[in-house]
């Protein structure tokens, strides 16, 4: 029986040193190592990213999963249940080595029906739900942060390449007859960013306004199946589509959820294609259960009135 060891960290700049302390303390026995490309985000559903795949594609019935924290492999409620689910298709144990799920058997089933375990099911919920809500409270906390940092007069993002001290120099040169090429050896920065500093300058900075503009298109209100919503809240989303799913509603039918999400149409759309995995692509296997909630979803995406030209 094979031990198969699974590492992940979220950003280039972090590495897997806290996670190899954990299972060098572990004392696994002739260790097979799975470890994502650095910056692998725990937004992708762990049964789309490439080296779980390939754990679980190398993986024979009796082998034992073993992953540092539960956080490395999954995020949120809908994640450990898939996960769980396919590790027990395949006859897997999963070891835990540190954190609040280290002093649990997640895969124990119930012996007649090889569900899994009520209490089991409880506890992965609500540890979930914790980590879910630490994740939302620190996003509040952000956000507010930002808007503090506004009122002060400061811009979140990434710091101009060419700092506050510098544009009114480079606007005059420009207006002087400097190329944008010229500029950018001058200050060593890319074109993009002296066209950025003078951008209102350019001859193409003209008044849309006087352009004839189609009228926007008005927010439909639409019920989102729980499965697709978990699904997109761990996936990489435009900030119109977070925050249409942030001020989501969420109704409650019996042991699951809808969310009901308004937005313009284009949105609805976006938040569908989104969800395309979910059918199964490049080899990985559909989850029935996500892939029957995509459909519904598309069902009622598709009621909406088509795009102009």
């Amino acid at each position: 029986m094979a031990n198969l060891v699974y590492k992940r960290v979220s950003a280039d700049q972090q590495s897997t040193a806290r996670q190899n302390l954990v299972l060098d303390e572990a004392g696994i026995e002739d260790p097979v190592v799975f470890e994502e490309d650095g910056g692998t985000s725990s937004r992708l559903h762990p049964l789309q990213r490439p080296k779980f795949r390939a754990l679980l594609d190398y993986a024979r019935p009796g082998d034992t999963v073993h992953i540092s924290e539960m956080f490395r492999l999954v995020r949120g409620t809908g994640h450990i249940l898939d996960v769980l689910d396919v590790l027990h298709r395949d006859r897997l144990a999963l070891r835990i080595h540190d954190g609040a799920f280290s002093a649990m058997d997640l895969t124990a089933r119930h012996p007649r029906t090889g569900e899994l375990l009520s209490t089991v099911k409880f506890m992965v919920q609500t540890l979930a739900a914790a980590g879910e809500l630490q994740r939302d409270l620190q996003r509040e906390l952000t956000y507010d942060g930002l808007r503090a940092a506004e009122a002060k007069g400061s811009k979140g993002g990434r710091r101009p390449a060419v700092t506050a001290d510098k544009a009114d120099t480079v606007r005059t040169a420009y207006l002087e007859g400097r190329s944008i090429a010229a500029l950018a050896r001058d200050h060593g920065v890319s074109r993009g960013a002296i066209r950025t500093a003078v951008a209102d300058l350019m001859p193409d900075h003209t008044a849309i306004e006087q352009e004839d503009v189609p009228a926007p298109e008005l927010p439909v209100t639409l019920d989102m199946p729980g499965k697709i919503a978990d699904f997109l809240r761990a996936a990489e989303l435009e900030p119109a589509e977070r925050a249409a799913l942030d001020q989501g509603v969420t109704v409650r039918r019996g042991q699951g959820y809808t969310l009901r999400v308004t937005a313009v149409p284009v949105v609805h759309r976006q938040l569908l294609a989104r969800c395309q995995p979910l059918d199964g692509a490049q080899g990985v296997p559909a989850v029935p259960a996500q892939r029957k909630a995509r459909r519904e979803y598309e069902n009622r995406v598709s009621t909406l009135a088509p795009t102009g030209p």
